[in-house]
């Protein structure tokens, strides 16, 4: 199997957040763009979405943004990546953004990384993909929503062999490690780039 090569972020698109947030998105940025695994993303400029395009950006990454129409037309498209692909629907988005992606990692956000983040659990759920995706609970950002999702399980809504489509990890400097580690996908990969 190929190592790899492209993750799909999903993150928050406000700068009204803690530095710490945005300081730690731009890292993770840099840590792809160092490690050469392909940034894909929604392609906005503003808040950890903005920040962690600017991280591989700045680290010489490759990056694909994949954004609406009338997001690009709000002006909030990011206008360093080069690779930017505008599409009409924000079906389409996800839809583009699921395709180029090896695996899906989720930093803090808001509804829409919610959205997203559920929508691709839920298509694993179906059988639609078979990729894994990694939560980044930094400072336990997403304990409530972890606790939820207990309940779901417990409650009998959702079976709890969910619990193997996705990783929770503390911080960006795991997710790394993490995908190395994630059934189906080689671990005879370059050391370099884990």
């Amino acid at each position: 199997m190929a190592r790899v090569s492209s993750l799909c972020v999903y993150c928050g698109s406000s700068n009204a957040v803690s530095p710490r947030f945005l300081a730690e998105a731009y890292a993770f940025g840099r840590a792809l763009g160092d490690a050469g695994i392909e940034l894909v993303y929604g392609g906005g400029r503003v808040g950890l979405m903005g920040r962690v395009a600017d991280g591989a950006l700045d680290a010489g990454g490759k990056v694909m943004g994949i954004i609406p129409r009338h997001l690009h037309e709000r002006e909030v498209a990011h206008h360093g990546v080069a690779n930017l692909v505008l599409v009409d629907t924000m079906h389409e988005r996800k839809r583009i953004m699921a395709e180029h992606a090896d695996a899906f990692v989720v930093l803090p956000g808001g509804f829409g990384t919610l959205d997203e983040m559920f929508e691709i659990l839920t298509w694993r759920i179906l059988g639609l993909h078979d990729k894994l995706m990694i939560l980044v609970n930094q400072d336990d950002y997403w304990a409530p929503l972890l606790a939820l999702m207990e309940q779901i399980y417990a409650q009998g809504f959702a079976a709890p062999k969910t619990r193997n489509f996705y990783t929770v990890v503390p911080s960006f400097v795991d997710v790394l490690p993490a995908v190395h580690a994630l059934p189906g996908f080689s671990h005879e990969t370059d050391s370099a780039h884990f």
